[in-house]
């Protein structure tokens, strides 16, 4: 079982920061884990910064702008925070993907949980976000959330949205290639079934299959290998299944979760360099931009 004491959500007060937070509750509650607020103050989104530095008022500006986001992010998590966990507020200043990513560093945080689309809508359509920016650079795992989860799995009652609204993950998608990168990734979605009693599977996509023949030879080789990758304490549930698909990676991946309701799909990803390697054609990516519910991007 993989431990998890430190996680960090950074907010921005959109309705993607509110999922994320969330799931980034639902997470600290089931891992017992220490989960840390983060609003972040970039000077650029104010266009009276240059003129209060002329005016000789910088540091007064700055503070002000500090204290409104300590106030906000207070005011935010009063608001969707539960009794249980009591979550740590830092504000800092700066740019977002640096703030964040310092803070993982400093902090030796065990996961990030995020929105993927912030205050502009069209954010996840760009290389420059700030969810991707920090995937790509992140010591630990990113969950990036977002668009709603299944409604089977959120408490969405009046009451929920209100103060609770946690999340139960109750499908896990693992997705493989079967390189290196895959095990750690696969080590966090069976920790994640454990937590969460969950059901779990794994996935292969083959892709360029060239003849029938060579496609049910390619299909039984995908699903031993497969089944190899259960660990022998984790066989005894009946919870782990095993799949392999045919086609483009990410449209297969993005199908099964669509026809499963899966409601996390993990994957890794090839190094702080795999998503700035033609990124529009990065499976990580493009599940990210068009999948149907978060996905935990863990990095190699």
């Amino acid at each position: 079982m993989l431990e998890i004491k430190l996680i960090l959500c950074p907010v921005d007060f959109s309705e993607f920061s509110i999922r994320a937070y969330h799931h980034a509750l639902s997470l600290a509650q089931h891992y017992r884990a220490k989960l840390v607020a983060q609003h972040i103050v970039e000077l650029w989104r104010y266009p009276y910064a240059d003129y209060a530095a002329c005016a000789g008022d910088y540091q007064e500006f700055c503070r002000a702008l500090r204290e409104g986001g300590k106030e906000q992010l207070q005011e935010f998590v009063k608001n969707h925070t539960h009794d249980e966990i009591q979550p740590e507020l830092v504000v800092h200043q700066g740019t977002a993907p640096d703030c964040i990513l310092s803070f993982a560093q400093a902090q030796k945080t065990d996961l990030i949980v995020m929105g993927t689309h912030g205050q502009r809508g069209f954010d996840r359509l760009v290389l420059g976000s700030v969810t991707n920016r920090v995937m790509r650079r992140a010591p630990c795992p990113v969950l990036a959330v977002c668009k709603p989860p299944h409604e089977s799995i959120v408490a969405d009652t009046a009451a929920g949205k209100e103060r609770g609204h946690i999340h139960h993950l109750s499908r896990v998608l693992f997705c493989t290639d079967f390189s290196e990168n895959s095990e750690r990734a696969l080590n966090y979605a069976l920790s994640v079934r454990a937590e969460y009693d969950a059901e779990l599977t794994l996935l292969h996509v083959l892709e360029g299959v060239p003849s029938s023949a060579k496609m049910e030879e390619a299909v039984a080789t995908a699903m031993e290998q497969l089944d190899k990758l259960i660990p022998p304490e984790a066989r005894k549930t009946l919870k782990i299944k095993t799949a392999v698909r045919i086609g483009k990676p990410y449209r297969q991946i993005i199908q099964l979760a669509l026809e499963a309701q899966i409601d996390m799909v993990a994957m890794g990803v090839r190094g702080r360099g795999a998503l700035d390697l033609a990124v529009f054609g990065s499976t990580t990516y493009r599940v990210l931009q068009l999948g149907p519910c978060p996905v935990l991007a863990v990095p190699i």
